[in-house]
């Protein structure tokens, strides 16, 4: 049998102290076969000692996890660069030799309420590990992606947010799909949706990105004539998750559009773009 070649993985984080960390020790329990996983951080920091608890605490191997800085991989090529932080994404928007960068969003478990934030945060991660497993390897000819939950402690949080028009917004299949492609992509330009869902008109597309947008469920961006949107950060965290969670246990009603993503030409070049 032919043997395939390890795909690099790098994760970054500002400290490179819980998030990152506990990313690295999850992907690796679940494709260490198949992945090379690292990461950095921007700032780095200690290793939180509660985030190897947490990883330890569910069997999972925390050996040679120590904090490193960005500069360390300088020159380094990866086939994905995944940020897990609104500032380390601001940071490091483009990364130098990066084949794809996906810019993914989890609270800090240092700051998190809730009476086990750390195995929380390990939870999510691991979810969102496995869909990135499920569609990559997908993408890539192969179907070896776990889906697996390392851990089910969800976490109540109190929020003025309106339900109500959170989920009258998710009732027309572009909107929904367009909350998903973003919620695993990280940002998406209005012409990347409209390439995913092959959706000629523009209009019809702006119209519901506007709903989604005045429900405040999505934010955007506009450099020069392209138009970035992506999942809101400042969403309660329960509208977040049922956004991941729907992604996440439903990746086939989007299979078509992320393939339709990975073979797209001229996709907008992010490094232009970059703050």
């Amino acid at each position: 049998m032919k043997k395939i070649s390890k795909q690099k993985v790098l994760f970054l984080c500002t400290g490179n102290s819980a998030r990152s960390q506990m990313a690295e020790a999850i992907l690796r329990h679940k494709a260490g076969d198949n992945y090379d996983v690292y990461s950095a951080g921007t700032q780095p920091d200690a290793v939180d000692p509660r985030a190897i608890n947490a990883l330890e605490k569910f069997g999972l191997n925390t050996d040679n996890l120590v904090s490193k800085n960005i500069s360390v991989f300088a020159g380094q090529a990866f086939d994905y660069v995944i940020t897990l932080c609104d500032k380390a994404n601001n940071e490091c928007r483009s990364y130098p030799n990066a084949v794809k960068q996906l810019a993914w969003d989890f609270p800090d478990p240092k700051e998190r309420s809730g009476s086990n934030p750390f195995s929380t945060t390990l939870n999510e991660l691991s979810n969102r590990l496995s869909m990135f497993l499920l569609v990559e390897e997908n993408n890539n000819g192969t179907n070896e992606g776990t889906t697996e939950t390392l851990v089910n402690t969800p976490e109540d949080e109190l929020s003025t947010f309106e339900p109500l028009s959170f989920y009258k917004s998710l009732t027309d299949d572009i909107r929904l799909k367009t909350l998903m492609l973003t919620h695993y992509h990280g940002e998406l330009c209005v012409c990347e949706l409209m390439q995913a869902m092959d959706e000629d008109s523009q209009p019809k597309m702006s119209r519901n990105l506007a709903v989604l947008k005045k429900a405040k469920v999505i934010t955007d961006r506009k450099h020069g004539q392209w138009v970035f949107y992506r999942i809101n950060p400042e969403l309660p965290l329960w509208a977040k998750l049922v956004i991941a969670q729907t992604t996440e246990n439903n990746i086939p009603i989007i299979s078509n559009e992320l393939q339709c993503l990975a073979n797209m030409q001229n996709r907008p070049d992010r490094e232009s773009f970059c703050k």
